[in-house]
């Protein structure tokens, strides 16, 4: 049984990245890598930097100026793919099939603009929409055996210590009760297991996600956990380790998000 690495990140640009995306990939070597905010369509996308340094496999969902997602990979996928939400084309989910029979989805959830009342803000209204339709299509495809990994920039925090302060995030979107409800909804879905939860105590608190807006994000710490890996249960005895790369976030030109990382075995 072969062990397989995948790291989930929202990057913010991979072309004003690149460098930073490299570097990760040859530092902490994850088998495979899933982007989301890319910011470049299918053309603009640097696959040829990525192939250079080892990572030969790449699915696209572009899109221009902002969104996109792309999974990278150094084993093969036997079938790639992507797919619109909402009725709208806007580079928002790629997927790939990975050795084993994985079904890997990598997701780019609308972060939901800043006033969390669907009547008042479209954006919050297309973020629930988008989470409400996840959960639809994973209920409808819905099979005991199902090998499925969901990774992304999901932008909601569902635990009380996914954010730094339950109380003063309650009304912030990310953490809204509404939100973190059909978040619950999408997980019960298809039973889904959160893989970094897995090994970290929920009572523990555990972030991927610092603002910019932050000079001393690293002392303050005021953080969320909008990042996540979802594995089906076939694959929850397969888990071996999980780890959010805090120290990424520190890096020269950072992401306000850090790589998220599950290490399994591939099933047979």
């Amino acid at each position: 049984m072969t062990s397989l690495t995948l790291a989930t990140w929202n990057i913010n640009s991979v072309r004003l990245r690149i460098d930073t995306v490299i570097a990760y990939l040859k530092e902490h070597q994850p088998d495979v890598l899933a982007l989301q905010e890319i910011k470049a369509t299918d053309e603009q996308f640097p696959a040829d930097a990525i192939r250079d340094a080892g990572w030969d496999h790449i699915a696209v969902n572009g899109f221009k100026g902002y969104n996109g997602v792309a999974i990278v990979s150094r084993v093969p996928f036997s079938d790639s793919g992507k797919k619109d939400w909402c009725g709208k084309t806007d580079g928002r989910h790629v997927w790939a099939v990975l050795p084993g029979k994985i079904e890997l989805n990598n997701f780019y959830v609308p972060a939901g603009g800043d006033v969390p009342d669907p009547d008042l803000n479209p954006k919050f209204a297309h973020k629930l929409q988008f989470v409400d339709d996840m959960t639809s299509w994973f209920a409808a495809r819905k099979k005991p055996r199902n090998r499925f990994v969901m990774v992304g920039d999901l932008n909601i925090a569902p635990l009380e210590t996914d954010v730094w302060s339950h109380k003063q995030l309650l009304k912030v979107v990310s953490h809204t009760p509404v939100e973190v409800a059909a978040m619950e909804r999408l997980r019960k879905a298809h039973d889904w297991v959160d893989a970094v939860r897995y090994f970290v105590p929920e009572n523990e608190k555990l972030y991927s996600w610092w603002s910019y807006r932050a000079k001393d994000w690293e002392a303050t710490d005021k953080g969320r956990r909008l990042d996540h890996v979802w594995v089906t249960p076939p694959l929850r005895r397969h888990l071996k380790g999980a780890e959010v790369q805090k120290h990424v976030r520190g890096w020269e030109l950072p992401s306000d998000h850090a790589p998220v990382s599950v290490t399994l075995d591939v099933p047979s």
